[in-house]
């Protein structure tokens, strides 16, 4: 058995002896920078020692690529500009920044919504309305023509796409962005780079060091072994994992589109290289980094593949890297995956923020069945995540929705996970009868049933149906565009008030429709999700102060939400409790905190009626409720005396201030 203080050991011995050698490569750079630097590295080495030991220790090379990745840091350290280093010491004495009440988060394409990073800075007036205060901007990155998964497929890390602007452009709109108070998201795409990414093109060139940076095999003896336990992520393109390539006569592994080649990070010399990317956007102003298919990052042979445990040491790993290099950026986790691992990335040394898929796809549930019960069971148990650490909501981003709950959550209740996951397809591409939804089946399996569902929020949410039926004269036109609109507002008068960063996908603000003209794009018509992607029409925009007006309806309503949130720091944190209603259609849950003086309070009851009718709350079964006494309504503003049977009006939102 290995002496427990032998990593802490060699971590210290380690530093001692790379340091000097360090200190006199770097002996002109500037006092105060350098003694910075040190001293977040004598604090986080040892974290980082131990979390490379344990993934490249065996190798005989391990020193030398632990002393060229200081390098990278010190480089990136000495790079950074002043207004950022400034910005690393306030995020070190308040590391909880993100759990603000005022935190509004907003995601877009830079082309989409603005034509290029020109037009986002020229649209920093609108973000300031909103209220927002993190901006996330979806790939920006140069990447190949045509289909290049939405920009996923990254060619260079330190190159804008041309025809978006240029990296000193993004650090001039990070700069303005950082003034206004709002932050700056981007993708960091690290599971694998584009075939045309420099690295890629060296390996195709027969380069020995970069053709390790991937997994190459020159027959189907490897990907045969590995596929037995892979599961297939987009079988309409091909099948399996892995690509051949006809020029290099290599299978490669590539677990999404053909021309995405997923990086091998058992190569420490990968490591090194994406962490030199990660600090170079650090030092461009990015101060949150989405870090894409989090699962994915480590292979072994005999596994799925999937959230390995070496995958949270890589990212870990990672984390204290930007500690050293970076401490104002925050990592923020994307996987798609079972609630019990998404769950795992999530921890102040490795993602402290993550989107929250298991809502987001529990929300569109409770809308279908008009029942709450399985939303209700599993924020429950899995909405509590580490106090330093946060939930990014939202109800709608640029990606398909999978039913990522957990089967194990539905059998308690009694549900059959894969039929319901097919009804809820059904209900979703308009294929159930009765279903209001106008959404597309996005990788459909013909054999199984099995799909992801494409879409904008107001589309799936009833909305498409209804204007189509006004424009018919159909009797219940009004009613249907009246329900579609609460629906929108009430799922996201959740994501606001329930506990966390919530986040708006621009458009979503004034009703955006499926746009299907996609289709006619060939480098497009084979991905439905292009349908809830379309160019922001600034002429409905215009119409958003306009309360008359449908974009004006459902902007003031979210706007009257959003200050309402801002306003109350009962609010901010991610502290929920969910309410243990008798009812299966009023999803009900409470906030409750301390004022800004350090007093008491008091609590926030949200009690949110999926059901197209009205609902009573049925609260009797809750203790604790202040029965009797008046609460306040802070969407309505209207005082009302809280009963266990207080009646909630068809899809009705309340959020209900006790003091």
């Amino acid at each position: 058995m290995q002496d427990p203080n032998w990593i802490p050991q060699q971590a210290d011995l380690t530093l001692r002896r790379l340091l000097p050698r360090l200190r006199a490569e770097y002996r002109r750079a500037p006092a105060p920078v350098w003694e910075a630097f040190t001293r977040r590295l004598t604090t986080h080495f040892p974290r980082l020692f131990k979390l490379l030991y344990e993934v490249y220790g065996a190798r005989y090379d391990f020193i030398y690529h632990l002393d060229a990745l200081l390098r990278v840091m010190a480089d990136a350290c000495l790079a950074r500009p002043e207004d950022l280093r400034e910005l690393d010491e306030r995020r070190e004495a308040e590391p909880d920044w993100f759990q603000d009440q005022a935190m509004l988060g907003g995601v877009c394409y830079v082309d989409l919504f603005a034509g290029d990073l020109k037009g986002v800075r020229k649209r920093l007036p609108y973000f300031k309305e909103l209220g927002l205060t993190y901006l996330h901007l979806m790939p920006l990155f140069k990447a190949p023509e045509g289909n290049s998964d939405g920009g996923y497929a990254v060619s260079s890390y330190r190159e804008v796409e041309p025809r978006l602007g240029t990296m000193t452009g993004l650090r001039a709109l990070s700069r303005d962005l950082r003034a206004a108070g709002i932050s700056l998201a981007v993708d960091f795409v690290f599971n694998h780079t584009s075939n045309e990414h420099a690295w890629a093109q060296k390996a195709l060139a027969g380069d020995p060091e970069y053709r390790d940076f991937y997994y190459f095999f020159p027959n189907r003896q490897m990907p045969d072994a590995y596929e037995k336990t892979l599961r297939e992520i987009f079988p309409d393109e091909h099948s399996g994992a892995f690509s051949w390539h006809a020029e290099s006569r290599q299978w490669v592994w590539t677990t999404f589109h053909t021309f995405q080649w997923d990086l091998n990070y058992s190569n420490p010399a990968v490591f090194a290289a994406m962490a030199g990317e990660l600090l170079f956007l650090a030092n461009q102003g990015v101060e949150v980094l989405r870090l894409d298919a989090v699962a994915f990052i480590w292979k072994q042979l005999g596994t799925v593949c999937e959230n390995l445990p070496q995958a949270h040491t890589l990212i870990q790993a990672f984390n204290a890297v930007t500690r050293i290099a970076a401490p104002a950026l925050v990592f923020k986790s994307e996987a798609i995956v079972h609630p019990d691992d998404v769950v795992k990335y999530i921890r102040p040394d490795e993602c402290q923020i993550s989107y929250n898929p298991l809502l987001m796809a529990l929300l569109w549930n409770s809308l279908a069945t008009r029942k709450i019960r399985l939303l209700r069971h599993s924020m429950r148990s899995r909405f509590t995540i580490h106090p330093a650490c946060a939930w990014v909501n939202y109800v709608r981003v640029h990606d398909d929705i999978g039913w990522t709950f957990s089967d194990e959550d539905a059998a308690v209740l009694g549900i059959n996970g894969n039929d319901h996951r097919r009804f809820l397809n059904q209900f979703f591409t308009g294929r159930f009868d009765g279903t209001y939804a106008r959404g597309l089946p996005f990788q459909e399996n013909p054999k199984t049933g099995d799909c992801r569902i494409s879409g904008t929020g107001a589309s799936l949410a009833g909305l498409e149906q209804a204007l189509t039926a006004l424009e018919a004269g159909a009797p219940d036109g009004q009613t249907l565009l009246d329900h579609a609109v609460r629906r929108i507002l009430l799922i996201h008068g959740i994501i606001l008030s329930i506990g966390g960063i919530p986040l708006l996908y621009l458009g979503d603000e004034i009703g955006t429709l499926n746009d299907y003209g996609y289709r006619d794009d060939p480098a497009k018509a084979d991905d439905s999700r292009w349908v809830h992607r379309p160019a922001t029409d600034w002429e409905r925009m215009k119409r958003r102060d306009d309360p008359s007006t449908l974009e004006g309806r459902i902007y003031s309503g979210l706007k009257h939400m959003i200050a309402q949130r801002k306003a109350q720091s009962i609010f901010a944190g991610g502290d929920m409790r969910v309410l243990e209603t008798a009812s299966d259609h009023v999803f009900a849950y409470q906030r409750s905190g301390a004022s800004s003086d350090g007093a008491p309070g008091g609590r926030v009851i949200v009690l949110a009626n999926f059901s197209e009718q009205s609902q009573p709350a049925n609260l009797a079964p809750v203790r604790g409720l202040p029965f009797g006494r008046s609460v306040v309504d802070l969407i309505t503003g209207q005082e009302r005396l809280l009963t266990p049977d207080l009646l909630l009006e068809p899809l009705q939102l309340m959020w209900l201030m006790a003091g």
